[in-house]
C-alpha cells in the first residue's frame, strides 16, 4: 500500500467539557495492510471493538490482498476469472469508474508494470529502470478494457491480464471502518489507515476533527516540512507522493506510481498531491491520476469536474528546484494555516 504525506491526527485538546459526561474518547491502533491503523471516536459506548476492527481487516485482505495466496484477487490473477465478494466488487466497480473519469490514468490492470519496476510483491531479476522492450511487452497486458464484469463474476478477455487494487483498497477500507462505527450508533469518529483518513462529527472538544499535513517552508529546497492543519468535516483525505517508495537512478528519482499509458514510473517534479473528497474511497481513487497529470492539468481537472467533490493540494519543485505548493480554490475552506 502506498505511504502518504499526512503527518498524523491532531486533536486540539481532549477535555470532556463539550460532551456529555458519559462520553469518552476511545482509541484503537495496530498494524494492517502493510501499514498502521488508528481508529478514534467519542461515544458513551465503551465496548471494546478491537476484535471487530481486526476482523474487518482480515475479511478485506482475504478479498484484495496480493500478499495472501488464496485471496480473491490472487485467484483472479491466477485463473483470469473469479466470483467476487462484496468488497472486491465495490472496489473493481470504483476502479473502472475512475478509469473512465481520468481517461485511463487510473488502471488496476497496471499490475505487470508495478512488478516490472520492482514495486510489487515479487521483485524482478534486475534493478533500476526496466529495458524498453520489457515495458513494451508489459503494456500489452494493461488496459481496463480487458476486464469484463457480469454480476459478481469478473473475467479477463486477454490471457495474462492481472490486477492490483493497492492504489484504492486502503481508501475503501477506511470508509468500511467508518460505516461500521456508524452502524453502532457512533457519530463522532476519525479513521486513519496508513495516512488515508475519513472523519465525521466532532472530537472530544466538540470541534471538527483536524489532521496535520506536511508542507514545505516557503522557498525551502531541502524539504524540511512545517506542519499545517486541515479540517475534515465529514470528508475523506488521501495523498499520493514520491517520497516513500522509490529508487534513484542517476539524477532521476522513480516513484511507485506507474503511468498506465506510457508504462513509466513517476519521475516528475511533484512531491505529493493531497486530495479531500466526500469519502476516502473517492480521494484514493483520484490521487494517483492527479499526480500523473501534474499541477496545471490536475488543478484544471478538479475545477472542471465539481461533480466529484475534489479539493487538491500539490507540493512540487519549480524549475529552480525550490519547493512550492499550489491548491484548488475550494481547498482553502479546509485550511487552518
Amino acid at each position: 500500500m502506498k505511504k502518504l504525506l499526512l503527518a498524523g491526527i491532531l486533536l486540539a485538546g481532549l477535555g470532556a467539557g463539550a460532551q456529555q459526561p458519559a462520553s469518552r474518547l476511545m482509541a484503537y491502533e495496530g498494524k494492517a495492510q502493510g501499514t498502521y491503523y488508528i481508529v478514534k471516536y467519542v461515544s458513551a459506548d465503551t465496548t471494546n471493538l478491537q476484535s471487530s476492527i481486526d476482523s474487518i481487516f482480515r475479511v478485506i485482505d482475504a478479498s484484495l490482498s496480493l500478499y495472501q495466496p488464496g485471496s480473491a484477487i490472487n485467484r483472479f490473477n491466477r485463473d483470469g476469472k473469479v466470483q467476487m465478494d462484496e468488497h472486491m466488487q465495490k472496489v473493481v466497480e470504483k476502479a473502472l469508474f475512475a478509469n473512465r473519469a481520468t481517461n485511463g490514468l487510473f488502471d488496476i490492470t497496471v499490475q505487470p508494470l508495478v512488478y516490472l519496476w520492482g514495486f510489487g510483491v515479487t521483485k524482478p531479476s534486475f534493478k533500476g529502470v526496466p529495458p524498453a522492450d520489457s515495458i513494451k511487452r508489459a503494456l500489452k497486458l494493461v488496459g481496463s478494457r480487458y476486464l469484463k464484469m457480469k454480476g459478481q463474476e469478473l473475467t479477463t478477455t486477454k490471457k495474462g491480464v492481472k490486477i492490483d487494487c493497492n492504489g484504492i483498497a486502503q481508501g475503501y477500507t477506511v470508509d468500511v471502518l467508518g460505516r461500521f462505527l456508524e452502524q453502532r450508533g457512533i457519530e463522532n469518529y476519525l479513521v486513519d489507515v496508513g495516512g488515508e483518513l475519513c472523519a465525521k462529527g466532532s472530537n472530544q472538544q466538540n470541534k471538527t476533527w483536524s489532521v496535520g499535513i506536511e508542507r514545505p517552508s516557503p522557498g525551502d529546497t531541502s524539504y524540511e516540512p512545517i506542519q499545517g492543519i486541515v479540517r475534515l468535516p465529514g470528508k475523506g483525505i488521501a495523498t499520493s507522493g514520491n517520497y516513500r517508495r522509490f529508487f534513484d537512478q542517476g539524477k532521476t528519482r522513480y516513484a511507485h506510481t506507474i503511468d498506465p499509458k506510457s508504462g513509466v514510473a513517476l519521475h516528475n517534479h511533484i512531491i505529493s498531491v493531497t486530495l479531500i473528497a466526500p469519502d476516502c474511497f473517492t480521494a484514493d481513487a483520484f490521487d494517483n491520476p492527479l499526480i500523473l497529470m501534474g499541477v496545471t492539468k490536475g488543478l484544471q481537472f478538479v475545477e472542471q469536474h465539481p461533480e466529484y467533490g475534489l479539493a487538491a493540494l500539490y507540493i512540487y519543485r519549480d524549475e529552480d528546484g525550490v519547493i512550492k505548493e499550489a491548491f484548488s480554490n475550494n481547498f482553502r475552506q479546509y485550511m487552518e494555516y
